[in-house]
């Protein structure tokens, strides 16, 4: 224990020394700071789809062009998923609740439990969610399409939505509430995010949950989200593909978006050139180890004693060979002469 406070204690000097204090890194951030981070980024998020609206017939004309780019690659999965939801209550009525819901539902639940389970991967997982889901927002902004549902009715699509709203709080435009759906932008179908953030989810769950159970449901998770899309008319194929390519994206740039971050939070920390120091912060000059204290008064004081004379009284004069007994009177008067001759 004693070296440990020792350690601390070298380091935080240190630290003074080289002109900052450093504090532990906080290993899982204030709830209350990224609950308001998160609502401002997803209010920009819904404020930029509504201002990503383009030209319906623009919107329209790509989402034929998607059409007909899957009937070329034979990836029209959209038209027997559809025909299927719309024959069968039981599947299609459960299918449009996942739509409607899920994505308000269990994107914030991993997210609550990466921040108190998994505090040390939260912050990147964070960033990758908030990242992709800009990137979505330019593809809405750069790609306006129109959904298979909102196509005309001789393409062969049915808008489940809108055929089981009397079993939820949808209307028949999207999966707005009844009344709201001015507050939505309906041609914002590339890339689906609904299969992004499923695709988040599923990945974190995989590689962070314990039990088997859960990773699973993890793997489940987007390809169900993928088929529900599908089948209720609200995205082709493609879409869902873009919105799991979208999330690739932002993984990709997580790594470098955190690092440039932290380099711009550290040129903050610096203090600038010239800055005075703190008046509680004592100068880097006054760091130095005091210096060690005289040895007269590091020792405490003891009684003189005589020293014997080593001579004896025995000097020696000029012109004299050998020393000699001689009173101090004597001596005094020989030495107030003239200076000693030259040793012979």
């Amino acid at each position: 224990m004693e070296t440990a406070r020792m350690s601390y204690r070298a380091s935080a000097s240190a630290a003074r020394a080289g002109g900052r204090t450093t504090h532990p890194p906080r290993l899982r951030p204030r709830w209350w700071t990224e609950l308001a981070l998160l609502v401002v980024v997803y209010a920009a998020y819904s404020a930029g789809r509504l201002l990503a609206r383009g030209d319906v017939s623009t919107a329209v004309d790509h989402g034929l062009a998607i059409l007909r780019v899957e009937k070329a690659l034979f990836l029209n999965a959209e038209h027997p998923l559809n025909r299927l939801f719309t024959s069968t209550p039981a599947i299609g009525i459960p299918a449009d609740f996942l739509y409607a819901s899920l994505h308000y539902l269990v994107t914030p639940a991993v997210l609550v439990w990466l921040f108190r389970r998994r505090p040390a991967r939260y912050r990147a997982a964070r960033t990758w969610l908030m990242l992709s889901t800009l990137l979505g927002l330019v593809g809405f902004t750069l790609l306006p399409t129109c959904p298979p549902r909102l196509l005309d009715a001789g393409h062969g699509f049915v808008d489940t939505m809108a055929q089981y709203s009397s079993y939820g709080w949808w209307g028949t435009e999207a999966s707005a509430p009844r009344g709201l759906g001015g507050m939505t932008n309906q041609y914002a179908a590339m890339p689906s995010l609904h299969v992004g953030w499923a695709v988040w989810c599923g990945v974190l769950l995989w590689k962070h949950a314990r039990t088997p159970l859960v990773r699973w449901l993890g793997v489940a998770y987007p390809l169900v989200i993928t088929v529900v899309v599908m089948g209720t008319a609200n995205h082709y194929f493609l879409d869902a593909v873009a919105g799991a390519a979208v999330m690739g994206a932002g993984a990709l740039l997580t790594g470098p978006a955190t690092r440039a971050l932290h380099r711009v939070r550290a040129m903050g920390a610096h203090r600038p050139v010239g800055t005075a120091e703190p008046a509680d912060e004592p100068s880097r000059t006054h760091l130095t180890a005091p210096a060690a204290p005289p040895a007269h008064a590091a020792e405490p004081s003891r009684p003189a004693r005589s020293v014997p004379i080593v001579s004896g009284g025995c000097e020696t004069s000029a012109g004299e060979r050998f020393p000699g007994q001689r009173t101090r009177s004597s001596t005094s008067t020989s030495s107030a002469d003239d200076t000693p001759a030259t040793a012979r």
